[in-house]
């Protein structure tokens, strides 16, 4: 059952976390529509913000400037997105599939099954945004890769907030059922307007800037401007937003064993449906 002791060293738990990793690829990689899915909305975003980026780079002084920013603003918030989805995505295949009973049954522990929907997710978010990111280069003369090695801090980040909140929202639908199931595609857009992506911190109400800094992503898009527009690296930023990653994920990870530990509880795991 999930969530329950098992038996086995490290070696059996990488053997089941690989199993899930394995089972998950096969679903992604026999559909066309979901390979398709997960470039296709990137690269839409992608030529949107990079011909208003064309417009921009044809202004003077910090438009211009402005235009780089914005595309990289673009890209940084589809990690995020495309991280989250992914996770939840993965997660979700088994609701569809009503085979979480099956993974009740199983030796699979609740941690093994969070690390394989992790890196599902980040193979989900490589085989979408690194395609998009080569195009953006080619198209537009911009290149995320330039920021060098804070992308990697950058990455890092938004990869664990949207596991933080892919855990709480698998959570609420493995609890309510799948008429929970909009949460997947809706709570990670109250993120945008408050991690200031497109806009700095300073654009927001003062009150509502305080918001913003609780929120590591906007340490991001900050220190992401601060790279392109002001050429400068602020360590600072980052450290602070992966010192409150930590934070979000601990509570991620405690919101799903306390709602997975509820839904078996009340018997919601072979709920399928609403």
């Amino acid at each position: 059952m999930i969530g329950a002791t098992g038996r086995g060293g490290p070696a059996a738990s990488a053997g089941r976390i690989g199993a899930m990793i394995l089972r998950y690829w096969y679903l992604l990689r026999s559909s066309w529509p979901r390979l398709l899915e997960l470039v296709y909305w990137p690269t839409v975003q992608m030529f949107m913000w990079g011909f208003l980026q064309s417009y921009l780079h044809q202004q003077e002084g910090m438009l211009a400037l402005a235009g780089g920013a914005l595309l990289g603003a673009v890209l940084l918030w589809d990690i995020l997105f495309r991280g989250q989805i992914g996770f939840s995505i993965s997660f979700l295949e088994e609701m569809w599939a009503q085979n979480l009973g099956h993974l009740m049954i199983s030796p699979l522990r609740a941690g093994e099954f969070i690390a394989a929907l992790m890196v599902m997710s980040l193979i989900r978010v490589i085989i979408g945004v690194v395609p998009v990111s080569v195009m953006a280069v080619y198209f537009f003369g911009f290149n995320i890769y330039g920021l060098g090695l804070a992308l990697v801090g950058f990455f890092v980040i938004l990869m664990v907030t949207s596991w933080a909140i892919g855990l709480l929202v698998c959570g609420l639908v493995l609890r309510q059922g799948l008429g929970a199931e909009s949460l997947v595609w809706s709570l990670i857009f109250l993120m945008l307007p408050l991690a200031c992506v497109y806009y700095p911190v300073t654009t927001l109400p003062h009150w509502l800037q305080y918001v913003a800094l609780a929120l590591p992503p906007t340490y991001v898009f900050e220190g992401m401007r601060a790279i392109l527009i002001d050429g400068v690296f602020r360590p600072d930023l980052l450290m602070t937003g992966l010192a409150l990653n930590l934070i979000y994920l601990a509570i991620g990870l405690a919101a799903f064993l306390a709602l997975l530990r509820s839904a078996r509880i009340h018997g919601s795991l072979l709920v399928s449906g609403e």
